[in-house]
């Protein structure tokens, strides 16, 4: 941690919009919380936005010129909207799509805070004192961009910037520890109530029943019959798992049909509306897509083999390697956890080989070792995260649903 770490700031930000949806802005400020020196400014245009938009749209951009400052600052964020500081806060929904992306990314700045030694508070203010924020938002409005960083001009410019990038090094390495069963070197034991992630792999789809491959980027079917009521049944048994959690779960799905439609049933259950991300989608396979195994067997009896042992090997035609598909696995992982929020629950309907992925992350096993972990169309397998870095697997593969009488 940097010498500086820990610097109280104070984030004050606002947004609006004329016409609400209209022509809207953001705009954001950072103070010194002991002296009230202003230290950064941010306003910029956004085209046609709600007013929540906006207001999230300034939140962010304060977030991010106060980590810009220290990564482990101790902020305050203020804002005249009740509604951000209040889903910020986790204790209002979040329904609106828009607003749950946009909650997601301030939740990415805040985690990355809290990862390097900061703090984050949320208080509401009335509109009267908020009038700074309110000015930097209406120049937003008026098409103007601003991005001023006054604290750089200061005498010991030159070594905050060296401790930022130092800082900057230590986030890195703990986001790539946190799905590591290895705690944070010098982090105390988190000994509160772990993050849970539920991933759901898809009912099945007729390429499921006929063991097609298909991957990103190919057929993209619809659950069948038989995958729709195994959809509903896994929403049901993740609605049991959870009907005794604090707070309200969040559902996040892949961009492919049958998570969707997997997810979507999730959702209705716990009565959420699912958040989609693309990086959950099952690998690409090129020109594989829509082939049967044993069609690949016959056409491609080696490239089968590097499929499944060489991590560097991508299909014809478009396919992704298993590191290129790995990497925004984990990314989408490190996404879900920040829209989860510490002690908070995400449910995730995903694929079988980003299940793989984070089952291997956690156990530290190759993606050839991977293979031989189970992950049935609409199966549940539970995942629990500490802040300090600690990760179990709490359950793995549970199809116990299946049986509607079971």
């Amino acid at each position: 941690m940097s010498a500086g770490a820990g610097r109280r700031l104070v984030v004050e930000a606002d947004g609006g919009s004329r016409g609400n949806p209209g022509v809207a802005g953001y705009g954001a400020l950072v103070l010194d919380a002991e002296s009230s020196e202003l230290l950064a400014e941010r306003a910029a245009p956004l085209g046609k936005a709600s007013n929540n938009v906006a207001e999230y749209s300034g939140l962010i951009a304060g977030l991010k010129a106060a980590e810009e400052i220290d990564p482990a600052a101790r902020i305050d964020v203020r804002m005249d909207s009740k509604l951000v500081i209040e889903q910020m806060a986790g204790r209002w929904k979040i329904k609106h799509v828009d607003m749950q992306r946009l909650a997601l990314e301030a939740r990415e700045v805040v985690r990355r805070l809290l990862e390097s030694g900061g703090s984050v508070t949320w208080t509401w203010i009335p509109r009267e004192i908020n009038k700074a924020a309110d000015k930097l938002s209406n120049d937003g409005m008026d098409g103007e961009t601003i991005e001023s960083d006054y604290w750089r001009d200061s005498a010991h410019d030159v070594a905050r910037s060296e401790e930022t990038s130092e800082a900057d090094e230590t986030v890195e390495v703990a986001e790539q520890q946190i799905l590591s069963t290895d705690s944070t070197p010098g982090a105390p034991p988190d000994v509160g109530r772990p993050t849970r992630i539920l991933l759901v792999r898809h009912g099945v789809t007729d390429f499921t029943v006929q063991g097609r491959l298909d991957g990103r980027g190919g057929a993209d079917p619809s659950l069948n019959d038989e995958g729709r009521a195994q959809a509903a049944r896994v929403a049901g048994a993740v609605a049991a798992r959870l009907k005794d959690a604090s707070g309200e779960a969040v559902v996040v799905t892949s961009s492919l049909a049958r998570a969707k439609e997997t997810g979507a049933a999730v959702g209705r259950s716990l009565g959420v509306d699912p958040v989609e991300d693309a990086d959950w989608d099952e690998q690409s396979f090129g020109e594989w897509d829509g082939l049967t195994f044993g069609e690949i067997s016959e056409r491609f009896p080696d490239d089968l083999n590097r499929l499944r042992s060489d991590e560097g090997f991508a299909v014809d035609g478009g396919g992704e390697t298993h590191v290129q598909m790995a990497k925004r696995v984990e990314q989408a992982m490190q996404r879900t956890l920040a829209l989860a929020g510490s002690g908070g629950t995400a449910v995730v309907a995903t694929h079988r080989k980003p299940i793989m992925v984070i089952l291997a992350s956690i156990l530290d096993i190759s993606a050839e070792r991977a293979w031989r972990l189970a992950a049935s169309p609409a199966s549940i397998t539970g995942i629990e995260v500490w802040r300090d870095g600690n990760v179990s697997i709490a359950f793995l593969n549970d199809t116990h649903h299946h049986d509607p009488v079971g």
